[in-house]
Protein backbone atom coordinates (compact mmCIF):
# COMPACT_ATOMS: atom_id res chain seq x y z
CA UNK A 1 0.00 0.00 0.00
CA UNK A 2 1.31 3.36 -0.54
CA UNK A 3 1.98 5.56 2.22
CA UNK A 4 0.97 8.69 0.38
CA UNK A 5 -1.80 10.72 1.62
CA UNK A 6 -5.00 9.68 -0.27
CA UNK A 7 -5.42 13.32 -1.73
CA UNK A 8 -2.18 12.67 -4.45
CA UNK A 9 -2.84 8.90 -5.23
CA UNK A 10 -6.60 10.12 -6.30
CA UNK A 11 -8.68 10.78 -8.98
CA UNK A 12 -10.89 13.55 -8.11
CA UNK A 13 -14.62 13.84 -10.43
CA UNK A 14 -16.08 17.21 -10.28
CA UNK A 15 -19.90 17.39 -10.04
CA UNK A 16 -22.02 20.60 -10.81
CA UNK A 17 -25.12 19.56 -8.97
CA UNK A 18 -28.00 21.47 -11.18
CA UNK A 19 -26.64 19.62 -13.89
CA UNK A 20 -25.61 15.74 -12.61
CA UNK A 21 -29.24 14.37 -12.33
CA UNK A 22 -32.77 15.95 -10.98
CA UNK A 23 -34.91 13.25 -8.64
CA UNK A 24 -37.98 15.29 -8.06
CA UNK A 25 -39.10 17.10 -11.60
CA UNK A 26 -37.78 20.81 -11.26
CA UNK A 27 -35.23 20.75 -14.14
CA UNK A 28 -32.27 20.75 -11.58
CA UNK A 29 -30.03 18.24 -10.20
CA UNK A 30 -30.02 17.83 -6.91
CA UNK A 31 -28.39 15.77 -4.09
CA UNK A 32 -30.66 12.71 -4.15
CA UNK A 33 -29.31 12.68 -8.31
CA UNK A 34 -26.15 11.99 -7.03
CA UNK A 35 -26.51 9.84 -4.46
CA UNK A 36 -28.72 7.74 -7.26
CA UNK A 37 -25.39 7.53 -9.37
CA UNK A 38 -22.68 7.12 -7.16
CA UNK A 39 -22.68 3.48 -8.63
CA UNK A 40 -21.58 4.75 -11.92
CA UNK A 41 -18.80 6.37 -10.40
CA UNK A 42 -17.74 3.30 -8.27
CA UNK A 43 -18.11 1.50 -11.65
CA UNK A 44 -16.15 4.07 -13.04
CA UNK A 45 -12.75 3.87 -10.64
CA UNK A 46 -13.09 7.20 -9.15
CA UNK A 47 -11.56 7.97 -5.65
CA UNK A 48 -13.00 11.48 -4.79
CA UNK A 49 -16.26 13.48 -5.57
CA UNK A 50 -15.79 17.19 -5.76
CA UNK A 51 -19.45 18.98 -4.87
CA UNK A 52 -20.11 22.51 -6.51
CA UNK A 53 -21.80 24.32 -4.35
CA UNK A 54 -25.42 23.30 -3.07
CA UNK A 55 -25.59 26.03 -0.11
CA UNK A 56 -28.44 28.37 0.29
CA UNK A 57 -28.40 31.09 -2.34
CA UNK A 58 -29.99 33.65 -4.75
CA UNK A 59 -28.41 32.03 -7.38
CA UNK A 60 -27.37 35.42 -8.98
CA UNK A 61 -24.24 33.18 -9.85
CA UNK A 62 -25.92 29.76 -9.12
CA UNK A 63 -24.75 28.80 -5.31
CA UNK A 64 -21.36 31.07 -5.53
CA UNK A 65 -23.04 33.53 -3.86
CA UNK A 66 -23.77 31.84 -0.68
CA UNK A 67 -26.69 33.54 1.98
CA UNK A 68 -26.32 30.09 4.54
CA UNK A 69 -22.85 28.61 4.20
CA UNK A 70 -24.35 26.02 6.79
CA UNK A 71 -27.45 24.82 4.89
CA UNK A 72 -28.62 23.27 1.73
CA UNK A 73 -30.09 25.20 -0.37
CA UNK A 74 -33.62 23.65 -0.97
CA UNK A 75 -33.56 23.15 -5.05
CA UNK A 76 -30.68 20.83 -3.93
CA UNK A 77 -32.51 18.89 -0.90
CA UNK A 78 -32.21 19.20 2.59
CA UNK A 79 -28.86 18.53 4.82
CA UNK A 80 -30.00 15.09 5.75
CA UNK A 81 -29.55 14.59 2.12
CA UNK A 82 -26.05 15.60 2.06
CA UNK A 83 -25.26 13.21 5.15
CA UNK A 84 -26.75 10.28 3.29
CA UNK A 85 -24.97 11.14 0.82
CA UNK A 86 -21.93 11.55 2.29
CA UNK A 87 -22.33 7.68 4.43
CA UNK A 88 -23.18 6.31 0.58
CA UNK A 89 -20.21 7.30 -0.97
CA UNK A 90 -18.34 6.41 2.10
CA UNK A 91 -18.93 3.03 2.09
CA UNK A 92 -18.31 2.61 -1.55
CA UNK A 93 -14.78 3.83 -0.48
CA UNK A 94 -15.74 7.41 -2.53
CA UNK A 95 -14.43 10.86 -0.81
CA UNK A 96 -16.37 13.48 -0.34
CA UNK A 97 -14.77 17.19 -1.53
CA UNK A 98 -16.88 20.17 -0.98
CA UNK A 99 -16.76 23.74 -2.73
CA UNK A 100 -15.70 26.37 -0.09
CA UNK A 101 -16.29 29.83 -0.84
CA UNK A 102 -14.19 32.42 1.15
CA UNK A 103 -13.92 35.44 -0.62
CA UNK A 104 -17.44 36.69 -0.98
CA UNK A 105 -21.13 36.28 0.15
CA UNK A 106 -24.31 37.19 -1.24
CA UNK A 107 -25.43 40.18 -0.60
CA UNK A 108 -28.67 38.74 1.09
CA UNK A 109 -26.16 37.15 3.66
CA UNK A 110 -27.49 38.46 7.06
CA UNK A 111 -23.82 39.37 7.67
CA UNK A 112 -23.61 41.75 4.79
CA UNK A 113 -27.64 42.50 5.49
CA UNK A 114 -26.36 43.87 8.77
CA UNK A 115 -23.18 45.09 7.62
CA UNK A 116 -25.18 47.27 5.08
CA UNK A 117 -27.83 48.54 7.69
CA UNK A 118 -25.56 51.15 9.03
CA UNK A 119 -21.82 52.77 9.83
CA UNK A 120 -22.27 51.71 13.13
CA UNK A 121 -22.98 47.84 13.16
CA UNK A 122 -20.70 45.67 14.40
CA UNK A 123 -20.56 43.54 11.25
CA UNK A 124 -20.20 46.58 9.10
CA UNK A 125 -16.62 45.85 9.34
CA UNK A 126 -17.17 42.31 8.22
CA UNK A 127 -16.89 43.93 4.82
CA UNK A 128 -15.21 46.07 2.38
CA UNK A 129 -16.57 49.54 2.67
CA UNK A 130 -14.90 52.92 1.46
CA UNK A 131 -15.92 56.38 1.16
CA UNK A 132 -15.86 57.53 -2.57
CA UNK A 133 -12.61 59.06 -4.39
CA UNK A 134 -12.05 62.84 -4.11
CA UNK A 135 -14.46 64.14 -6.63
CA UNK A 136 -16.52 61.25 -6.56
CA UNK A 137 -16.53 57.79 -7.93
CA UNK A 138 -15.56 54.47 -6.65
CA UNK A 139 -12.66 54.37 -4.07
CA UNK A 140 -9.68 52.89 -6.66
CA UNK A 141 -9.58 51.22 -10.69
CA UNK A 142 -10.33 47.59 -9.54
CA UNK A 143 -12.79 46.11 -12.30
CA UNK A 144 -14.71 43.18 -11.49
CA UNK A 145 -15.11 39.93 -13.27
CA UNK A 146 -18.38 38.78 -15.26
CA UNK A 147 -19.22 42.76 -15.29
CA UNK A 148 -15.98 44.47 -16.35
CA UNK A 149 -17.29 47.50 -14.57
CA UNK A 150 -16.01 48.83 -11.29
CA UNK A 151 -15.65 46.31 -8.21
CA UNK A 152 -17.46 48.68 -6.18
CA UNK A 153 -20.92 49.62 -5.63
CA UNK A 154 -22.14 52.82 -4.19
CA UNK A 155 -24.84 52.26 -1.10
CA UNK A 156 -26.54 55.27 -0.77
CA UNK A 157 -28.30 54.81 2.41
CA UNK A 158 -24.88 55.06 3.75
CA UNK A 159 -23.10 56.60 2.09
CA UNK A 160 -19.94 54.75 0.87
CA UNK A 161 -19.01 51.97 -1.69
CA UNK A 162 -18.20 48.27 -1.36
CA UNK A 163 -16.07 45.84 -2.66
CA UNK A 164 -16.94 42.81 -4.97
CA UNK A 165 -14.56 40.99 -7.08
CA UNK A 166 -17.42 39.46 -9.00
CA UNK A 167 -21.24 40.48 -9.44
CA UNK A 168 -22.70 43.68 -6.92
CA UNK A 169 -24.60 40.48 -5.65
CA UNK A 170 -21.18 39.12 -4.18
CA UNK A 171 -19.62 41.80 -1.17
CA UNK A 172 -15.60 40.71 -0.94
CA UNK A 173 -15.45 39.67 2.87
CA UNK A 174 -12.81 41.40 4.90
CA UNK A 175 -10.09 38.63 5.96
CA UNK A 176 -8.22 41.30 8.02
CA UNK A 177 -10.93 40.85 10.36
CA UNK A 178 -10.48 38.40 13.01
CA UNK A 179 -13.97 37.99 13.13
CA UNK A 180 -14.90 36.79 9.81
CA UNK A 181 -11.97 34.79 9.85
CA UNK A 182 -12.63 32.86 13.06
CA UNK A 183 -17.01 32.91 11.78
CA UNK A 184 -15.21 31.14 8.51
CA UNK A 185 -13.48 28.97 10.37
CA UNK A 186 -16.58 27.54 11.61
CA UNK A 187 -17.99 27.32 8.79
CA UNK A 188 -15.07 24.53 8.27
CA UNK A 189 -15.76 22.82 11.75
CA UNK A 190 -19.64 22.64 10.54
CA UNK A 191 -19.08 20.85 7.30
CA UNK A 192 -16.05 18.79 8.65
CA UNK A 193 -17.65 17.69 11.15
CA UNK A 194 -20.05 16.20 9.31
CA UNK A 195 -17.52 14.06 7.10
CA UNK A 196 -16.27 15.89 4.38
CA UNK A 197 -12.64 14.62 3.02
CA UNK A 198 -11.74 18.31 1.82
CA UNK A 199 -12.53 21.53 0.20
CA UNK A 200 -12.12 23.02 -2.75
CA UNK A 201 -11.31 26.49 -1.89
CA UNK A 202 -13.02 29.30 -4.64
CA UNK A 203 -11.09 31.99 -5.48
CA UNK A 204 -8.49 31.36 -2.56
CA UNK A 205 -5.48 34.08 -3.92
CA UNK A 206 -8.06 36.77 -3.11
CA UNK A 207 -9.38 36.48 0.96
CA UNK A 208 -5.81 38.43 1.73
CA UNK A 209 -6.06 42.20 0.19
CA UNK A 210 -3.42 45.25 0.56
CA UNK A 211 -5.62 47.09 2.98
CA UNK A 212 -4.39 50.38 1.23
CA UNK A 213 -6.13 49.02 -1.47
CA UNK A 214 -4.02 50.77 -4.18
CA UNK A 215 -5.05 51.27 -7.93
CA UNK A 216 -4.47 48.13 -10.31
CA UNK A 217 -1.34 49.20 -12.90
CA UNK A 218 -2.99 50.59 -16.09
CA UNK A 219 -1.18 48.45 -18.35
CA UNK A 220 -3.25 45.54 -16.73
CA UNK A 221 -6.36 46.79 -17.39
CA UNK A 222 -9.18 46.05 -17.85
CA UNK A 223 -8.50 42.48 -16.35
CA UNK A 224 -10.51 41.77 -13.26
CA UNK A 225 -8.31 42.46 -9.75
CA UNK A 226 -9.38 38.88 -9.11
CA UNK A 227 -6.85 38.04 -11.88
CA UNK A 228 -4.17 40.21 -9.96
CA UNK A 229 -4.55 40.31 -6.41
CA UNK A 230 -1.12 38.56 -5.04
CA UNK A 231 -0.57 39.14 -1.54
CA UNK A 232 1.52 38.35 1.24
CA UNK A 233 -1.49 38.51 3.83
CA UNK A 234 -3.05 35.37 1.82
CA UNK A 235 0.17 33.23 3.04
CA UNK A 236 -0.87 33.51 6.78
CA UNK A 237 -4.61 33.07 6.55
CA UNK A 238 -3.70 29.94 5.03
CA UNK A 239 -1.43 28.61 7.60
CA UNK A 240 -4.81 29.27 9.76
CA UNK A 241 -6.54 27.07 7.44
CA UNK A 242 -4.30 24.73 7.29
CA UNK A 243 -3.87 24.42 10.85
CA UNK A 244 -7.38 23.78 11.45
CA UNK A 245 -7.53 20.90 9.07
CA UNK A 246 -4.92 19.07 10.50
CA UNK A 247 -5.94 18.93 13.80
CA UNK A 248 -8.62 16.49 12.36
CA UNK A 249 -7.77 12.85 11.59
CA UNK A 250 -8.26 11.54 8.08
CA UNK A 251 -6.11 13.69 5.87
CA UNK A 252 -8.49 16.45 5.57
CA UNK A 253 -7.43 18.23 2.36
CA UNK A 254 -7.75 21.59 0.40
CA UNK A 255 -7.24 22.09 -3.19
CA UNK A 256 -7.30 26.17 -3.89
CA UNK A 257 -8.70 27.65 -7.06
CA UNK A 258 -5.60 30.07 -7.50
CA UNK A 259 -6.73 31.57 -10.70
CA UNK A 260 -3.32 33.56 -11.46
CA UNK A 261 -1.96 32.31 -15.13
CA UNK A 262 1.58 32.30 -13.55
CA UNK A 263 3.16 28.76 -12.73
CA UNK A 264 5.72 30.16 -10.01
CA UNK A 265 2.71 32.58 -8.27
CA UNK A 266 0.85 29.64 -7.84
CA UNK A 267 3.49 27.62 -6.47
CA UNK A 268 3.92 29.97 -3.68
CA UNK A 269 0.08 28.76 -2.08
CA UNK A 270 1.55 25.58 -1.06
CA UNK A 271 3.78 27.23 1.01
CA UNK A 272 6.52 24.88 2.86
CA UNK A 273 4.24 22.05 2.96
CA UNK A 274 1.79 23.92 5.54
CA UNK A 275 -0.61 25.88 3.04
CA UNK A 276 -3.08 24.31 0.17
CA UNK A 277 -2.46 20.77 -0.01
CA UNK A 278 -2.87 21.55 -3.80
CA UNK A 279 -3.45 24.33 -6.21
CA UNK A 280 -5.24 24.43 -9.75
CA UNK A 281 -2.88 25.54 -12.08
CA UNK A 282 -4.62 27.14 -15.12
CA UNK A 283 -2.56 27.64 -18.16
CA UNK A 284 -1.98 23.88 -19.19
CA UNK A 285 -6.08 24.13 -19.23
CA UNK A 286 -5.20 26.94 -21.88
CA UNK A 287 -2.77 25.22 -24.05
CA UNK A 288 -3.64 24.49 -27.31
CA UNK A 289 -3.84 20.79 -28.29
CA UNK A 290 -0.06 21.12 -29.33
CA UNK A 291 2.77 18.97 -28.42
CA UNK A 292 5.06 20.86 -27.78
CA UNK A 293 3.02 23.91 -25.85
CA UNK A 294 2.06 21.14 -23.48
CA UNK A 295 5.82 19.56 -23.26
CA UNK A 296 6.58 23.10 -21.83
CA UNK A 297 3.66 23.24 -19.80
CA UNK A 298 5.21 19.58 -18.33
CA UNK A 299 8.53 21.05 -18.11
CA UNK A 300 7.40 24.43 -16.21
CA UNK A 301 5.55 22.62 -13.55
CA UNK A 302 8.10 20.18 -12.56
CA UNK A 303 10.67 23.17 -12.76
CA UNK A 304 8.35 25.44 -10.14
CA UNK A 305 6.69 22.34 -8.07
CA UNK A 306 9.46 19.86 -7.50
CA UNK A 307 11.80 21.57 -5.94
CA UNK A 308 9.11 22.91 -3.20
CA UNK A 309 7.75 19.52 -2.73
CA UNK A 310 4.68 20.31 -4.04
CA UNK A 311 2.06 17.70 -5.48
CA UNK A 312 0.87 19.36 -9.00
CA UNK A 313 -3.14 18.96 -10.14
CA UNK A 314 -4.29 18.46 -13.99
CA UNK A 315 -7.76 19.22 -15.40
CA UNK A 316 -8.83 20.24 -18.95
CA UNK A 317 -12.52 20.45 -18.86
CA UNK A 318 -14.33 22.30 -15.77
CA UNK A 319 -17.76 24.15 -14.97
CA UNK A 320 -15.98 27.61 -15.51
CA UNK A 321 -14.25 26.83 -19.12
CA UNK A 322 -15.23 25.42 -22.52
CA UNK A 323 -15.21 21.17 -22.31
CA UNK A 324 -11.92 19.96 -23.82
CA UNK A 325 -13.58 17.99 -26.33
CA UNK A 326 -14.98 21.56 -27.79
CA UNK A 327 -11.88 23.53 -27.19
CA UNK A 328 -10.30 20.59 -29.52
CA UNK A 329 -11.93 21.07 -32.53
CA UNK A 330 -14.53 18.80 -31.65
CA UNK A 331 -12.31 15.64 -32.22
CA UNK A 332 -13.29 12.50 -30.14
CA UNK A 333 -10.25 11.30 -31.21
CA UNK A 334 -8.62 14.07 -29.36
CA UNK A 335 -10.89 14.09 -26.59
CA UNK A 336 -9.87 9.88 -26.11
CA UNK A 337 -6.01 11.08 -26.32
CA UNK A 338 -6.76 13.90 -23.75
CA UNK A 339 -7.87 11.31 -21.15
CA UNK A 340 -4.86 8.79 -21.53
CA UNK A 341 -2.42 12.45 -21.30
CA UNK A 342 -4.75 14.06 -18.17
CA UNK A 343 -4.35 10.30 -16.63
CA UNK A 344 -0.94 9.43 -16.97
CA UNK A 345 1.08 12.88 -15.77
CA UNK A 346 2.49 12.86 -12.74
CA UNK A 347 -0.34 14.17 -10.17
CA UNK A 348 -3.69 14.48 -8.73
CA UNK A 349 -6.09 14.79 -11.54
CA UNK A 350 -9.69 16.11 -11.95
CA UNK A 351 -12.28 14.84 -14.35
CA UNK A 352 -15.41 17.13 -14.98
CA UNK A 353 -18.89 15.43 -15.06
CA UNK A 354 -19.12 14.37 -18.09
CA UNK A 355 -15.78 14.46 -20.13
CA UNK A 356 -16.49 10.83 -19.29
CA UNK A 357 -18.41 10.51 -22.17
CA UNK A 358 -17.06 12.56 -24.63
CA UNK A 359 -19.28 15.69 -24.33
CA UNK A 360 -19.33 18.73 -25.91
CA UNK A 361 -20.61 22.04 -25.18
CA UNK A 362 -23.83 22.62 -25.28
CA UNK A 363 -25.49 25.15 -27.89
CA UNK A 364 -27.42 27.49 -25.96
CA UNK A 365 -30.27 29.88 -27.61
CA UNK A 366 -29.72 33.25 -26.61
CA UNK A 367 -33.15 33.17 -25.08
CA UNK A 368 -32.01 30.74 -22.52
CA UNK A 369 -28.53 32.22 -21.83
CA UNK A 370 -28.58 32.43 -17.61
CA UNK A 371 -25.20 32.44 -16.69
CA UNK A 372 -23.73 36.34 -16.16
CA UNK A 373 -19.79 34.97 -16.91
CA UNK A 374 -21.15 32.86 -20.04
CA UNK A 375 -20.50 29.26 -18.90
CA UNK A 376 -23.91 27.58 -19.76
CA UNK A 377 -22.47 25.64 -22.46
CA UNK A 378 -20.13 23.63 -20.12
CA UNK A 379 -22.81 23.35 -17.60
CA UNK A 380 -25.75 21.44 -19.34
CA UNK A 381 -26.80 18.73 -17.92
CA UNK A 382 -25.93 15.07 -17.88
CA UNK A 383 -28.05 12.66 -19.82
CA UNK A 384 -28.05 8.98 -18.37
CA UNK A 385 -30.38 7.32 -20.67
CA UNK A 386 -30.79 6.95 -24.65
CA UNK A 387 -34.63 8.52 -24.42
CA UNK A 388 -35.47 11.61 -23.29
CA UNK A 389 -36.11 13.00 -20.59
CA UNK A 390 -32.74 10.74 -20.73
CA UNK A 391 -32.48 9.68 -16.52
CA UNK A 392 -34.11 12.97 -15.17
CA UNK A 393 -37.40 13.18 -13.47
CA UNK A 394 -39.50 14.65 -16.47
CA UNK A 395 -39.43 18.60 -16.53
CA UNK A 396 -37.22 19.91 -19.15
CA UNK A 397 -33.82 20.82 -17.27
CA UNK A 398 -32.56 24.05 -16.51
CA UNK A 399 -30.10 24.30 -19.73
CA UNK A 400 -30.26 22.70 -22.94
CA UNK A 401 -28.95 18.80 -23.44
CA UNK A 402 -25.02 18.97 -24.60
CA UNK A 403 -25.35 17.34 -28.34
CA UNK A 404 -26.04 13.68 -29.47
CA UNK A 405 -27.87 12.72 -25.77
CA UNK A 406 -29.33 9.78 -27.22
CA UNK A 407 -25.75 8.23 -27.74
CA UNK A 408 -23.61 9.81 -25.86
CA UNK A 409 -25.34 8.94 -22.49
CA UNK A 410 -24.22 6.56 -19.47
CA UNK A 411 -26.65 3.95 -20.67
CA UNK A 412 -25.32 3.79 -24.08
CA UNK A 413 -21.84 4.16 -23.30
CA UNK A 414 -21.79 1.44 -20.70
CA UNK A 415 -23.23 -0.93 -23.66
CA UNK A 416 -20.56 -0.51 -25.87
CA UNK A 417 -17.18 -1.57 -24.68
CA UNK A 418 -15.82 0.46 -27.22
CA UNK A 419 -16.96 3.52 -25.84
CA UNK A 420 -15.22 6.82 -24.70
CA UNK A 421 -17.18 5.49 -21.27
CA UNK A 422 -15.06 2.13 -21.03
CA UNK A 423 -11.82 4.29 -22.07
CA UNK A 424 -12.21 6.01 -19.05
CA UNK A 425 -12.36 3.26 -17.34
CA UNK A 426 -9.71 1.39 -18.23
CA UNK A 427 -7.57 4.59 -17.53
CA UNK A 428 -8.69 4.50 -14.00
CA UNK A 429 -8.10 1.04 -13.50
CA UNK A 430 -4.85 0.94 -15.46
CA UNK A 431 -3.96 4.01 -12.33
CA UNK A 432 -5.00 1.80 -9.80
CA UNK A 433 -2.79 -1.62 -10.70
CA UNK A 434 0.45 1.14 -11.29
CA UNK A 435 2.10 2.61 -8.55
CA UNK A 436 4.56 4.30 -11.73
CA UNK A 437 1.05 5.88 -12.38
CA UNK A 438 -0.68 7.04 -9.23
CA UNK A 439 3.08 8.64 -7.74
CA UNK A 440 6.13 7.24 -9.85
CA UNK A 441 8.76 10.40 -10.82
CA UNK A 442 8.25 11.66 -14.71
CA UNK A 443 10.93 12.07 -16.97
CA UNK A 444 10.03 13.41 -20.64
CA UNK A 445 11.46 10.95 -23.63
CA UNK A 446 12.52 12.31 -27.23
CA UNK A 447 9.91 12.41 -29.52
CA UNK A 448 9.23 13.03 -33.29
CA UNK A 449 7.96 16.30 -33.93
CA UNK A 450 4.05 16.46 -32.70
CA UNK A 451 4.43 13.52 -30.25
CA UNK A 452 4.76 13.86 -26.79
CA UNK A 453 6.29 10.78 -24.66
CA UNK A 454 7.52 10.26 -21.01
CA UNK A 455 8.26 8.05 -18.67
CA UNK A 456 6.78 6.83 -14.77
CA UNK A 457 8.68 5.06 -12.52
CA UNK A 458 8.09 3.79 -9.31
CA UNK A 459 10.54 2.52 -6.66
CA UNK A 460 9.41 -0.46 -6.30
CA UNK A 461 10.42 -1.11 -9.87
CA UNK A 462 6.98 -0.33 -11.56
CA UNK A 463 7.19 1.25 -14.75
CA UNK A 464 5.15 2.55 -17.65
CA UNK A 465 5.58 4.78 -20.95
CA UNK A 466 3.05 6.90 -22.60
CA UNK A 467 2.69 8.54 -25.73
CA UNK A 468 0.33 10.81 -26.94
CA UNK A 469 0.59 11.80 -30.81
CA UNK A 470 -1.10 15.49 -31.04
CA UNK A 471 -0.07 15.40 -35.11
CA UNK A 472 -2.28 14.28 -37.81
CA UNK A 473 -0.44 11.90 -38.80
CA UNK A 474 0.59 8.23 -38.41
CA UNK A 475 4.73 8.26 -36.62
CA UNK A 476 7.06 5.89 -35.83
CA UNK A 477 8.64 6.05 -32.74
CA UNK A 478 12.80 5.56 -31.89
CA UNK A 479 12.53 2.36 -31.01
CA UNK A 480 15.43 2.86 -28.49
CA UNK A 481 14.25 1.84 -24.93
CA UNK A 482 10.47 1.50 -26.13
CA UNK A 483 8.81 -2.32 -26.41
CA UNK A 484 6.54 -3.76 -24.14
CA UNK A 485 3.13 -4.52 -24.39
CA UNK A 486 0.09 -2.10 -25.15
CA UNK A 487 -2.11 -1.52 -21.85
CA UNK A 488 -4.27 1.04 -22.71
CA UNK A 489 -4.88 2.43 -26.35
CA UNK A 490 -6.99 5.27 -26.78
CA UNK A 491 -8.85 3.86 -29.84
CA UNK A 492 -9.00 0.68 -27.69
CA UNK A 493 -6.57 -0.92 -31.07
CA UNK A 494 -3.51 -3.21 -30.42
CA UNK A 495 -4.32 -3.46 -26.46
CA UNK A 496 -2.23 -6.32 -25.62
CA UNK A 497 0.01 -6.47 -27.89
CA UNK A 498 3.58 -5.99 -28.11
CA UNK A 499 4.07 -2.10 -29.28
CA UNK A 500 5.30 -1.93 -32.64
CA UNK A 501 6.46 1.67 -33.27
CA UNK A 502 3.96 3.00 -34.43
CA UNK A 503 1.29 5.66 -33.09
CA UNK A 504 -2.03 6.82 -35.37
CA UNK A 505 -2.89 10.31 -35.82
CA UNK A 506 -4.04 11.91 -32.41
CA UNK A 507 -3.90 8.44 -30.92
CA UNK A 508 -2.08 7.86 -27.29
CA UNK A 509 -0.66 4.39 -25.93
CA UNK A 510 -0.04 3.48 -22.29
CA UNK A 511 2.83 0.52 -22.31
CA UNK A 512 4.16 -1.73 -19.93
CA UNK A 513 7.70 -1.71 -20.84
CA UNK A 514 8.26 -4.61 -18.22
CA UNK A 515 4.94 -6.87 -19.74
CA UNK A 516 5.51 -8.84 -22.59
CA UNK A 517 3.51 -11.31 -24.71
CA UNK A 518 2.62 -14.82 -23.27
Amino acid sequence: MSELPWWKTSVVYQIYPRSFCDTNGDGVGDLAGIRRHLDHLEWLGVDAVWLSPFYRSPMADFGYDISDYCEVDPLFGTLADFDALVEDAHDRGIRIIVDWVPNHTSDQHPWFVASRSGRDNPKRDWYLWRDPAPGGGPPNNWVAAFTGGPAWTYDEATGQYYLHSFLPEQPDLNWANPEVVEAMHDVLRFWLDRGVDGFRVDVVHLIGKDPDLPDDPEEYLPIPHSGLNHRPETHELLRGIRRLLDSYPGDRMMVGEVYLLDTTMVATYYGSGDELHLAFNFPPLYTPWDAERWRSQIEIVSRELDPIGAWPTWVLSNHDNKRHRTRYGGSEARARAAAVLLLGLRGTPFLYAGEELGLEDAVVPTDRVVDPGGRDGCRAPIPWEPAPPHGWAGADPWLPWPPEPGTRNVVSQREDPASILHLYRRLLAARRRSPALREGDLSLIDAPPGVLAWRRVHQSGDERVLIVNFSADRVTMPRTGLSGLVEVASDGSGEGAPFTGEVGPDQALLIDPRASAS
